[in-house]
């Protein structure tokens, strides 16, 4: 049995397909994604600028239709002005004429204070300083404008190198210099050192640190607390004992105190 309309399938034939209609119509129409010209400026831009070390790039627009060509030219780096400029050389201090030899007189520090000493010094081209109780009590000179200068290890006037050492024996403002300049007190060594009318403080440096000291009030049951404004009234081995790892024991009052 077969029909004869058209499209419907025969008997032994299989059945035709309808054709396939052709896309012209306006709804098979292709579609074309037009980049907007101020996008692909950008876009063009973007890429030659990151590759632009020859200075000029040249891109063209994919697709159909007319060929945009972008040139991008990279500006020289302009030259910093500064190196053009020869560095200035720096002018060196100049040393005075006090200062630049290798010898100079000493001037006298006697009556000056312990700093307005030190700085004239350092003015005279003298840098190695050093300072002392010239009462032998052993005190620091914390604070140099509250000590005045009595003595000096070198006699004012006299012409030596710049590298000597200028020691200066001070007292406090408040104090009377001494006649005799009084040191640090010398060690003793291995015999014990006369310690009377010496400071507590002295009197231990001039022990050797292994020896054993004990120190006590000779006038009340006070603590005897900074030692330099001790004096020692006492000892015990007498002077001139051999020291042989025995300990050592001072009694002591205040300066402005008289010993019992």
């Amino acid at each position: 049995m077969s029909w004869n309309t058209q499209n419907q399938p025969q008997w032994g034939h299989p059945p035709v397909q309808p054709p396939t209609p052709p896309k012209t119509g306006p709804g098979w129409a292709r579609k074309r994604v037009v980049v907007p010209s101020a996008f692909g400026l950008f876009f063009i831009g973007v890429i030659t600028g990151s590759a632009g070390s020859s200075g000029v790039e040249t891109a063209s627009s994919a697709g159909p239709g007319p060929k945009a060509t972008v040139t991008v030219t990279a500006e020289p780096k302009q030259a910093d002005k500064s190196d053009d400029k020869p560095a200035e050389p720096k002018e060196k201090a100049k040393p005075s004429a006090e200062d630049s030899g290798e010898e100079a007189p000493v001037p006298n520090f006697a009556g000056m204070g312990l700093q307005s000493a030190q700085d004239a010094a350092q003015a005279k081209g003298f840098y190695g300083l050093s300072s002392h109780d010239s009462l032998g009590r052993g005190r620091l000179q914390a604070l140099d404008r509250d000590w005045k200068v009595c003595s000096q290890n070198i006699k004012a006037g006299k012409t030596v190198a710049t590298e000597s050492k200028l020691d200066f024996g001070a007292v406090k403002l408040e104090e009377d210099c001494s006649v005799n300049d009084e040191g640090p007190l010398e060690a003793g060594g291995s015999k014990m050192p006369n310690l009377a009318g010496k400071s507590v403080k002295a009197a231990r440096g001039a022990l050797d640190s292994g020896v054993s000291v004990t120190v006590t009030d000779a006038a009340e049951d006070r603590m005897v607390l900074v030692e330099s404004n001790w004096k020692v009234c006492t000892q015990t081995p007498s002077p001139g004992t051999e020291l042989k790892g025995q300990p050592a024991e001072i009694t002591a009052v205040k300066f402005e105190e008289d010993c019992p």
